[in-house]
């Protein structure tokens, strides 16, 4: 499980989907994936006690106030919250973005959906290095059962008080993030983070059941977080794949609470949902002027304010009826647009499309004329509010850069001027052999040649006097390359560029890859090498296990551009967009690519482009910046044009969009099949765990001293014991 949901066998599947299901069924709130995660690695009990038979330790959760700030607080935090009297013990279940621009009816700013955390305006990104954002969280304050929960008439006085928590239970906080970057990333990256750095103790507590070190081998941070990561991925999975659940995003209701809350005629029941859908759909429905003319109009709805404002709303959303009511008022939607629509095209001519998944529980975009608007898939949030205020529309963009409507084809985009871009390395130079290193580039690959140093045109001047033909041993770590093992080559040693020439290069060569040449000295061989990884890597969307140069790759392996030409003319809007961010934008030294945001459009066409070439592109613009495949980035210009990034003092500031590949471990799952395509093993790893005893007995000596040596691999060489009634069983492994 700690490689993720694929790697799980079935029956494994099936034993923890029985009790992931069980658990959302008792849960009042909708359950998210990091909220069933507890559950599952903490122990959550299902008999009513909750969390509080587990070995959380309280005392040691991080202190919340309402109106203060706070570091990130992501969903499935445990958090104390502070009364002035006796602790109130919580999980948060449920979070949104709690802008104070969110209308009393739902009314939603263009500029704020979809707006990065601490924008200032329409257009207006932050400039601090630590954004803060308003954020409302919804705790559990039941979560821990009744020996840790305050009881009702405490919790009503801390309500009406509204020091502690607001009127509804709720804690409304500014949430002080690291950095911009990190404030992008997805919940379960976060949540990874979380329990990594403020929640370390709680992670690695050897009285869970089975501690995630012990599932990994080790305490080191990488190792810990793939394992984490993976065992989210794993119950993330179980959730979406349950036929007794509904999820939205990654929280999970099940289907017959759904069916009782439609069938419900109260507040919120079926017949408001059903109003909802119809108040979106209207939304931006224009009013008819004189002669039948119409005006296209968008309208923004947060469905959290927008279900305040039903008539007996707001008892029903106290505590954690709020989560539970904004589910099933996004879940209506949802299923009337996958039902009602066409891509979510109405019948009245509105577009209806989530825009913003986060802030005020979701914003949903209604546009009018909606057929104007491409299709697409109308639940991937886009940000087309705060995209509207930065990114230029045909209207807003020079006219020097506007050319009449025609078919213009895109042209083979320029480098930027990276003079240094896979230059070589030379290694050695002695009496036994010249020995070098230098990425593998795309010019390469077309042609078949590679390039020789200067050392190498030498020696081999010295042993063969002219061009001739010398042989190249080629060995590829970790593949099977018989047939391109040993091969022919010519030395062309005259002219300006001497280089090998005539190479078949194998198929799974890519640009950037990592070659190590060695020349002995009087020899006529070439011996290149590739450099195998101890474990493969993703970089962008490119998965090796082979040493690479990311400024090569990130430069070279773009979408069109292959070893048999360039394709560019047959890219879409995204791929084009891509392509010219990675080729033309500003190169780091680890493979990032930041591009000037006003000097897209002529990048990438190589010319003044048509007015509805710029619009498809700001398009695509932002559906990337939605999925997090591209990011928005803040560079400067200076006085002769040029970019820069980071902003530099002085310079006027402008947008950059900004490809930064992640580089992840891809890790081969324990106990799959085999390189050579065996049958999968059928021997399972079981992990140190405690176990229960039965009544009357106690654990060995030397289980105890098993168990105080587990608690030094975690960390824990404190004097730790087992606790009464329990023994302690060693790592073993299962089966045949």
């Amino acid at each position: 499980m700690t490689v993720g949901h694929d790697a799980v066998p079935e029956e494994e599947r099936r034993r923890l989907r029985c009790y992931l299901e069980a658990a959302v069924a008792v849960r009042p709130a909708p359950i998210h994936a990091t909220v069933a995660f507890n559950a599952v690695y903490f122990g959550y009990d299902l008999g009513g006690d909750g969390y509080g038979g587990s070995p959380l330790s309280p005392d040691a959760f991080p202190v919340v106030s309402l109106g203060e700030s706070a570091p990130v607080l992501p969903v499935g935090a445990m958090v104390c919250i502070a009364t002035g009297s006796d602790p109130l013990f919580a999980e948060i279940v449920h979070k949104e973005g709690a802008h104070p621009a969110l209308g009393p009816l739902g009314e939603v700013p263009a500029w704020v959906s979809g707006a990065p955390v601490g924008a200032g305006g329409p257009g207006r990104p932050t400039d601090a290095t630590m954004p803060c954002r308003r954020e409302r969280l919804v705790p559990d304050v039941h979560a821990f059962g009744p020996v840790l929960s305050l009881s009702s008439a405490q919790l009503l006085r801390l309500r009406t008080r509204r020091r502690w928590i607001d009127e509804d239970g709720h804690l409304v906080v500014d949430i002080r993030h690291p950095s911009p970057e990190e404030a992008r990333r997805d919940d379960l990256t976060v949540y990874a983070e979380y329990l990594l750095t403020t929640a370390r103790d709680q992670l690695l507590n050897p009285y869970v059941p089975v501690s995630l070190a012990e599932l990994v081998g080790g305490t080191h941070d990488d190792d810990l977080r793939t394992g984490l990561l993976g065992l989210l991925d794993t119950v993330r999975g179980i959730l979406h794949s349950s036929p007794a659940l509904r999820t939205w995003g990654d929280y999970a209701m099940t289907r017959d609470r759904l069916a009782a809350g439609l069938r419900d005629s109260g507040p919120l029941g079926g017949d408001d949902l059903k109003s909802l859908v119809a108040a979106v759909e209207h939304a931006a429905t224009p009013a008819k002027r004189r002669f039948g003319l119409t005006s296209a109009v968008t309208e923004y709805t947060a469905v959290g304010p927008r279900l305040r404002a039903f008539p007996g709303a707001a008892d029903v959303l106290k505590g954690v009826g709020y989560a539970a009511a904004v589910f099933r008022g996004n879940l209506a939607l949802a299923d009337a647009v996958r039902g009602d629509s066409d891509h979510g095209l109405f019948e009245n001519g509105s577009r209806i499309t989530l825009d913003d998944a986060f802030e005020g529980g979701g914003i949903w975009r209604s546009y009018h004329p909606g057929a104007a608007e491409p299709a697409r898939d109308p639940l991937v949030p886009t940000g087309r509010g705060w995209a509207s205020s930065l990114a230029p529309t045909p209207s807003q963009v020079p006219e020097e850069q506007l050319e009449p409507e025609g078919d213009i084809e895109p042209v083979d985009v320029p480098l930027a001027d990276d003079s240094d871009l896979g230059r070589g390395e030379l290694l050695r130079d002695d009496a036994q052999a010249v020995v070098w290193r230098a990425p593998l580039r795309l010019a390469h690959l077309r042609g078949g040649w590679f390039p020789l140093p200067s050392e190498a045109v030498c020696e081999l001047r010295r042993s063969i006097g002219r061009d001739a033909e010398i042989r190249l041993e080629l060995d590829h770590a970790g593949r099977d390359s018989a047939d391109t093992a040993g091969q022919a080559v010519a030395a062309e040693l005259s002219g300006s560029r001497a280089r090998l020439a005539g190479i078949a290069w194998p198929q799974d060569f890519f640009p950037g890859l990592m070659l190590d040449l060695r020349l002995p000295r009087g020899g006529v061989v070439v011996q290149l090498a590739t450099t195998e990884l101890d474990e493969p890597v993703r970089f962008g969307d490119r998965v090796t296990g082979h040493c690479f140069d990311p400024r090569v790759v990130t430069r070279e392996d773009v979408p069109g551009s292959d070893r048999g030409g360039d394709t560019a003319v047959r890219l879409g809007p995204r791929a084009l967009v891509l392509r010219t961010v990675r080729r033309c934008g500003l190169l780091t030294l680890d493979g990032h690519a930041l591009q000037d945001r006003a000097a897209l459009p002529r990048a990438a066409y190589g010319r003044r482009p048509a007015r509805a070439q710029v619009a498809a592109l700001m398009a695509a613009v932002v559906e990337l910046f939605a999925e997090r495949v591209l990011e928005p980035a803040v560079g400067s210009r200076d006085v002769w044009g040029q970019p820069h990034s980071p902003p530099r003092a002085g310079q006027p500031t402008i947008p950059l969009i900004a490809y930064r590949p992640a580089q992840q471990r891809v890790i081969r799952p324990w106990g799959g099949t085999d390189a050579g395509g065996g049958k999968p093993r059928t021997l399972h790893f079981v992990p140190g765990h405690l176990r229960r005893l039965r009544p009357g007995c106690s654990p060995s000596d030397v289980q105890r001293a098993a168990f105080r040596e587990y608690c030094c691999r975690l960390g824990k060489a404190d004097g730790w014991e087992l606790p009464a009634g329990y023994t302690f069983v060693t790592e073993h492994t299962r089966g045949h």
